[in-house]
């Protein structure tokens, strides 16, 4: 957002007043972990930019105290100020006795006191269990909007300050913060604390005299932080065990530490995310040619959390499952989310807070950095053998483009006036598109050169913030490029384009129009001209294949020279941020050249290849039956990304016709045809030689041919959990079939099998066992114990793991109408419970977006026609838009399918 809109929104009241702005923070916080509450005291240097008597700043969920001011403006303190608090913006306002002129300095006191809830917001408890006694530790979780319930502040990204953090505690407790300690000494009530600061007294004076005869308390002070924005300041407080180790700048050659804490029962799994973060830190600081600034970088490994994790500056913080693994015990899922969620987290020490975006509308440049760089580029570096560039295509290009296929989609720089809206953009458009558009830009540009400018990007807003025009001038300045040409429509507009080929004598045309899951879209609907990187893959007469990056289409429809009677293919290496749909012809020669052992189109290209023909047929482009047989002609693969592709879109289909039992049944047999002998060929057992691919590939036929009723792989998986029941020993398990074992043996067992993974659930060895188990609850046959499982999430089930329960209901066709209502029966207590959380969007989109029916999706639209759907509006926008398509696509394919399928099975050729 430019800084003219910037004006806009403060005027138009969604920004605080830009007369008044904060230059340094002094917090000091007491915690009291027995009481559940905290108090403490703020110190604020401000900066008066225009002559005012008023000063606005955010605060919520605070009881807070009345304020003093001191000023340049006026000989004494102004004491005893009343603070005027309003719930509904989350408001304070001061009104100083005299007008402050601009150009004067003022530092604002006030005391403040809270609750720690287990709300996931603001400075929040967290519990764990010490040899069967229950504790809690306290840390903040404050973006987008809490670091306001923790202490007054200016609560925007744009006013930065430096922050001086304090925190008193018990003696025998942790502290930490993004800073490194300072000093710490323990409080004598019979002498006055270090400085003699009368607010400090004051804090201990509200200890009881037998508090203070009985518990040692301590001062903790942190080194004040470079200038930053609210959103990344953290601190904890509890008993925390640490693991250490430390890495050495390639810049400047020192030595810095690097620590990772979590409670005693967990510390043993923390050294692998530890591990990532010492290899990717200096991968960073090449890349970017900015050294990391902060003394240390720590990460805190939390019980509660309502995201996955937290870029904190210098305090990461983030889930169990997202930052411990049993080594031992781990399986290559779990490795991998630990080290791209960690590698993640570092990227955005540089992207967000280094280099912070001036608002909300802006998310994108931290979270799709973050994805690209975090998760694709540098973990690539670091382990090849994962193959993250191939694997970005299923797992961020794909969801992104399923979610902006919806008419309720947004585009990727999106207006976010108020703290409701800014929840909801934290999904797969800020995240996975973003990363996506800027991995074509990369692609287009060529890596070096699009790093080189990213680099410049960083170095020219050091400490600072910026705008979507400050990246593009960057990368601009490094290619020579008018990259803001280029890049505008794809960050300002919704939407993404379908590339229709048509085929001359002489070469192709090529027209885009926005593509939409539901159909082509209505010219009102179809307005943007993209500029689209082709990417055009040929071969010459000798069989060499080349890629030609230099043609663009930006316009409508445009011809292209080429020779149409050799193979030839657009969006070469699967990185443009579109589809392709050719004739049916073209189609089925691709397929077949892809089949080939020796195929031209590398492994990328055989991605997107199974992902475009299913999409384009589940929009009404071509005929489900087209993308049906690409799937069969690649039933030799090899590639594990490639049958894991195939397998993703085998359960779309089975997933959307989950009532249609006969058509059910024959997808069953296509995949147990496809997948079989796979299990058959890798059998069930691991080895340390194994590569990536081949331990992936047989974890995906085993769960996809169980998820088929295939019977001798259903009777492998029982009888192995006969076997870890009997013996209570988890080697019966590989840790890589744990969730499908889990799974089969509830889905097809009963209320023996299911006690145990209740069991299992409450007592788990590691994180990824507990969330196999929770999955699992939800895989029953048996309908009773489906409610039995929602009934659990109400009564015993911790906030963050609510979304596994119903991820795992989801899932079940059978208990998907019984999700549906309970949401419905429970919405007052399940909105209560959630309603400031990110959670809360993904349990309306879980409960819902499983139905296939126009029925549904009226009943649906009925159900919410009068709530408040304010926090999330979007999601709920996107689920109905789902539901629309699935039933579309049942209405429009299911001839299609059933013939087909049919066909396949009698032996015809197709």
């Amino acid at each position: 957002m430019s800084s003219g809109a910037v004006s806009k929104a403060s005027s138009d009241g969604f920004r605080l007043p830009e007369d008044i702005v904060p230059t340094h923070y002094d917090v000091t916080v007491k915690t009291d972990l027995e009481k559940l509450a905290f108090d403490g005291f703020v110190k604020i240097d401000l900066d008066v930019k225009k002559e005012t008597s008023t000063i606005v700043f955010n605060s919520s969920e605070l009881t807070l105290g009345h304020a003093s001011l001191i000023s340049d403006a006026f000989k004494v303190e102004q004491s005893g100020l009343s603070v005027l608090v309003d719930k509904d913006t989350e408001r304070a306002t001061v009104q100083s006795p005299t007008p402050l002129p601009a150009g004067s300095k003022v530092q604002l006191r006030v005391g403040f006191e809270g609750k720690l809830t287990g709300s996931m917001m603001g400075y929040y408890k967290s519990t764990w269990e010490d040899q069967g006694r229950k504790k809690n530790y306290a840390l903040t979780q404050f973006e987008p909007t809490a670091a306001r319930r923790a202490f007054p502040c200016w609560d925007e990204p744009l006013l930065k300050a430096t922050f001086g953090i304090t925190l008193i505690s018990r003696a025998d407790t942790v502290n930490l913060s993004n800073m490194p300690v300072i000093s710490e000494e323990v409080y004598n009530p019979s002498s006055k604390p270090a400085s003699d600061i009368p607010e400090l007294s004051k804090l201990f004076e509200s200890l009881s005299t037998a508090d203070q005869a009985t518990e040692k308390w301590k001062i903790t002070r942190f080194e004040p932080t470079p200038r930053m924005s609210t959103y990344i300041v953290a601190y904890a407080n509890g008993h925390f065990d640490y693991l250490e180790s430390s890495y050495k700048s390639p810049l400047s050659g020192k030595t810095r530490p690097l620590r990772i804490y979590a409670t005693s029962d967990n510390i043993h799994m923390a050294q692998f995310a530890l591990d990532v973060k010492a290899k990717v830190l200096p991968i960073y600081e090449q890349v970017f040619d900015v050294e990391y600034p902060l003394p240390k970088l720590d990460t805190l490994v939390a019980s509660d959390f309502d995201a996955g994790a937290m870029e904190n500056w210098g305090l990461i913080t983030g889930r169990t499952s997202v930052f411990l693994l049993d080594p031992k015990r781990a399986d290559l899922v779990g490795k991998k989310r630990v080290a791209t969620v960690q590698s993640h987290e570092v990227a955005h020490m540089w992207f967000g807070n280094i280099t912070t975006m001036s608002w909300w509308d802006n998310l994108y440049l931290n979270e799709g950095f973050a994805t690209l760089m975090g998760e694709v580029i540098i973990t690539g570096k670091v382990f090849p053998e994962w193959k993250v560039e191939s694997e970005f295509i299923t797992q961020h290009l794909g969801n992104a483009l399923d979610l902006d296929a919806k008419l309720s989609s947004h585009p990727i720089e999106v207006e976010c006036p108020d703290a409701n809206q800014i929840n909801q953009i934290f999904d797969a458009l800020s995240y996975a598109k973003a990363g996506s558009v800027l991995r074509m830009l990369s692609n287009y540009v060529g890596e070096d050169r699009f790093l080189k400018g990213v680099s410049l990007y960083l170095k020219n807003r050091l400490y600072g913030s910026s705008v979507t025009k400050d990246l593009w001038d960057g990368i601009s300045e490094a290619t020579g490029i008018d990259v803001a040409k280029m890049m505008d429509n794809w960050i300002t507009k919704m939407g993404f384009p379908v590339l229709t080929v048509t085929e001359t004598k002489h070469g192709i045309k090529v027209r885009q129009d926005r593509f939409l899951e539901t159909g082509p879209a209505e010219p009102k609907d179809n307005e943007t001209i993209w500029t689209i990187p082709l990417n055009i893959l040929t071969v010459d007469k000798d069989g060499r294949p080349s890629v030609d990056k230099t043609a663009v289409l930006d316009e409508r429809e445009k011809f292209i020279p080429l020779d149409t009677s050799l193979p030839f293919k657009l969006n070469a290496g699967t990185t443009g941020v579109y589809r392709v749909l050719y004739t049916p012809d073209r189609l089925a020669k691709i397929a077949a050249e892809a089949a080939k052992k020796d195929s031209i189109f590398p492994l990328n290209d055989r991605i997107g290849l199974v992902h475009d023909a299913l999409v384009l047929s589940r929009a009404g482009f071509a005929k489900l039956s087209s993308a049906l047989t690409v799937m069969s002609l690649l039933k030799n693969e090899e590639e594990f990304l490639v049958w894991d592709s195939i397998a993703n879109n085998l359960q779309v289909l089975k997933s959307t016709w989950f009532e249609h039992q006969e058509t059910v049944d024959l997808l069953d047999d296509f995949t147990r045809a496809l997948f079989a002998p796979l299990v058959k060929r890798l059998g069930y057992v691991y080895s340390e030689t194994d590569s990536a691919d081949i331990s992936q590939l047989r974890t995906k036929a085993i769960s996809m041919a169980a998820s088929a009723n295939d019977e001798a792989v259903v009777n492998e998986l029982k009888s192995r959990f006969a076997d870890f029941r009997k013996s209570g020993d988890e080697s019966k398990i590989p840790a890589d079939l744990q969730r499908v074992i889990y799974s089969t043996a509830v889905k097809h067992g009963g209320k023996e099998e299911y006690d145990v993974m209740k069991a299992i659930h409450e007592k788990p060895t590691t994180p990824q066992v507990g969330i196999a188990a929770m999955l699992a609850m939800g895989s029953s046959r048996d309908l009773a114990l489906a409610k039995e499982t929602l009934d659990y999430t109400l009564t015993n089930a911790r906030d963050q793991d609510v979304m596994y329960f119903f991820s795992g209901l989801q899932s079940n066709p059978l208990a998907r109408r019984i999700l549906a209502q309970f949401f419905k029966d429970n919405y007052d207590a399940l909105y209560k419970r959630f309603e400031g959380n990110f959670s809360l969007s993904y349990l309306v989109k879980m409960s819902f977006s499983g139905l296939a029916t126009v029925k549904d999706k009226e009943e649906t639209e009925l159900f919410f026609k009068d709530k408040d759907v304010s926090k999330y509006r979007l999601a709920l926008s996107q689920m109905l838009d789902t539901i629309n398509a699935k039933a579309a696509f049942i209405d429009r394919s299911s001839t299609d399918l059933s013939e087909w399928l049919k066909k396949w099975k009698q032996g015809v050729k197709l």
